[in-house]
């Protein structure tokens, strides 16, 4: 299916709908791909451990931060 006809079809949609296709287009050109996401997280996972290696940053236990993260919500 060619562009052309993907666009009169989508014309021929009632207004909510194309609102829907409208909203779901935009989105998945502002969405970071599975690569950038995968990419971004490696990235951040070692300048952590760089972090934690240097001693700049401290390691805080899983306990702590649930009992923090409690407190914050009460």
């Amino acid at each position: 299916m060619d562009l052309q006809k993907i666009e009169d079809e989508a014309l021929h949609l009632p207004k909510e709908e194309r609102a829907r296709l409208v909203q779901r287009l935009v989105l998945s050109l502002e969405s970071p791909s599975e690569e950038e996401l995968r990419s971004d997280w490696l990235l951040e996972a070692r300048c952590r451990a760089e972090e934690l290696d240097s001693g700049s940053v401290q390691r805080v236990s899983s306990d702590d931060v649930m009992r923090k993260a409690r407190a914050l919500i009460r």
